[in-house]
């Protein structure tokens, strides 16, 4: 009976063990469960508010929830409303919790959080619930989310310099704040590894630009062009161009000069199927994948285990596309040449192997040492970062 009782302890553990390797545990059901969104932009932008809009679709099909969602909550599209309004009528629709997408939104979302204690809300890209950060507030049913895409970033970085055969990349950038500063400059950190490492070339020779255009997607009259700004890149020598806006104008700008004859590419940004604007000049895209984190903290709401934290996830470094564990990655485009792809491989596997390329000696723009020979930043020093980088040219702060 020993034996017996022993064989089938060894099988239980045997199948716990497989089905671990298998995959993270699955969460619990929400069915029923209603969750609104936020959208700052359209929900089929092809980019930042897309990524979130199916994330949404993913927690419905992981939990069983309902998603409402307001899109276009933003000044230009609903003036004199506020995303708290608007938080307001999905709350009326049935949500018990609301994910406000947007940094523009990051005063909004814990002023809704702190007048409504019964409701929990998530805040992408926010800071308020990190206890080691600057802005901490306590705000017991909120939590923030954001991934690591700094990663992500130092990837198409990496990717811009095994292609560029002008030695000049452009970054088309939204506004200039904390989070654009250090996602700009790990690009330029990938792009500088990557061009004195691999191509052994001297980092002098590599020329880098960012051009801000006010917003995260252009408002006319109110932020410059992107058109335009993508276009001055291709005009004046500058042949890959990384985009950190939430639409694709980079990529069919790249497409149109291709189709004059001219050898320019294009990194397109935040949404997993963003290179379908333009496939023939995209040389890959890094993507954000909110879906587990939303379900892990949806699921949690909806069984009474919410806890209010803040998460700067990662990504998953066995295989950065899994999209039920990776909370970034990056897709390879067609226009990424074969040798090209293999070192980028070797890249990513430098990064999974944990190259750290925020490590000193790193200067800020101005010159100013902002990290000493061998030392490793802080997240509250990649997270809060200043200025740009030097050896960046741009703005680094708004004017």
């Amino acid at each position: 009976m020993r034996k017996i009782i022993l064989h089938v302890a060894l099988l239980v553990v045997a199948v716990a063990l497989v089905l671990s390797a298998c995959g993270p545990a699955p969460l619990p059901k929400a069915t029923g469960y209603t969750f609104g969104m936020l959208l700052v932009g359209p929900y089929n932008d092809q980019g930042w508010s897309q990524a979130h809009y199916e994330a949404g679709q993913y927690v419905e099909q992981k939990l069983g929830a309902k998603m409402v969602y307001i899109d276009k909550v933003n000044p230009a599209d609903r003036p004199g409303t506020t995303a708290s309004q608007l938080a307001e009528q999905l709350v009326s629709q049935g949500a018990k919790l609301v994910i406000f997408n947007s940094d523009d939104m990051k005063d909004e979302a814990l002023k809704f959080a702190q007048a409504h204690p019964d409701i929990y809300v998530i805040g992408s890209s926010d800071d308020w619930t990190w206890k080691d950060g600057k802005n901490y507030k306590e705000s017991p049913n909120q939590t923030d989310i954001m991934g690591r895409m700094e990663y992500g970033k130092m990837i198409a970085g990496c990717a811009a310099a095994l292609t560029t055969q002008t030695g000049q990349i452009g970054y088309l950038g939204p506004l200039i704040n904390d989070e654009t500063r250090r996602l700009a400059s790990s690009v330029y950190l990938g792009a500088k590894y990557c061009w004195t490492n691999y191509l052994k070339k001297d980092a002098k020779d590599l020329k880098f630009k960012v051009t801000w255009i006010g917003f995260w997607f252009n408002i006319p009259g109110v932020t410059s062009d992107p058109t335009q700004v993508a276009d001055d890149f291709y005009n004046s020598g500058y042949d890959v161009v990384v985009s950190g806006i939430d639409t694709t104008e980079a990529s069919k700008e790249a497409a149109k000069f291709a189709g004059q004859g001219k050898k320019v590419w294009a990194i397109p940004y935040d949404y997993v199927g963003a290179c379908e604007a333009a496939p023939d000049v995209c040389l890959g895209v890094p993507y954000f994948n909110w879906g587990p984190a939303y379900a892990q903290v949806i699921a949690a709401a909806a069984n009474g285990t919410f806890k209010s934290e803040f998460q700067w996830n990662g990504p998953d470094w066995k295989d950065i596309n899994n999209k039920d564990t990776s909370a970034v990655g990056f897709v390879k485009g067609k226009a990424l040449s074969a040798d090209a792809s293999a070192t980028l491989d070797k890249f990513i596997a430098e990064l999974a192997g944990g190259l750290n390329l925020w490590k000193g000696p790193i200067n800020l723009q101005d010159g100013s040492p902002y990290l000493k020979d061998g030392e490793v930043a802080t997240d509250q020093q990649i997270w809060y970062l200043p200025q740009l980088l030097q050896g960046m040219e741009g703005q680094s702060v708004q004017p």
